[in-house]
């Protein structure tokens, strides 16, 4: 009866180890999947953090134009923007549509 019992015993700690080994690697895979997610969206998050702080404001946009480029740019009217084509070995330009955000 003993010799059962130890068996028993030591089998139901088998099956208790293996189940808790699969639980905790399916866990830590979870795990890993969620902190690269987490660190893609982190990089996302910096990107767009940029890009509101440095070129949300005109202001800003103008006296870094000041600060590092002087008298090297010129302003152009929205009219003036042209889309470039280079398909079928032709090069096309078309203007800009201006969308009106009234609508």
């Amino acid at each position: 009866m003993k010799k059962i019992l130890t068996i028993s015993l030591i089998f139901s700690l088998i099956v208790i180890t293996s189940f808790i080994k699969n639980s905790t690697k399916k866990i830590d895979e979870e795990l890993f999947s969620l902190k690269e997610n987490l660190s893609d969206l982190n990089l996302e998050l910096n990107n767009v953090k940029l890009e509101f702080d440095y070129l949300s404001s005109p202001e800003k946009l103008i006296s870094y134009q000041n600060l590092y480029f002087e008298n090297e740019l010129t302003q152009k009217s929205i009219n003036e923007i042209e889309i470039i084509d280079l398909t079928k070995e032709k090069i096309l330009t078309k203007n800009v549509e201006i969308i009106d955000s009234e609508k």
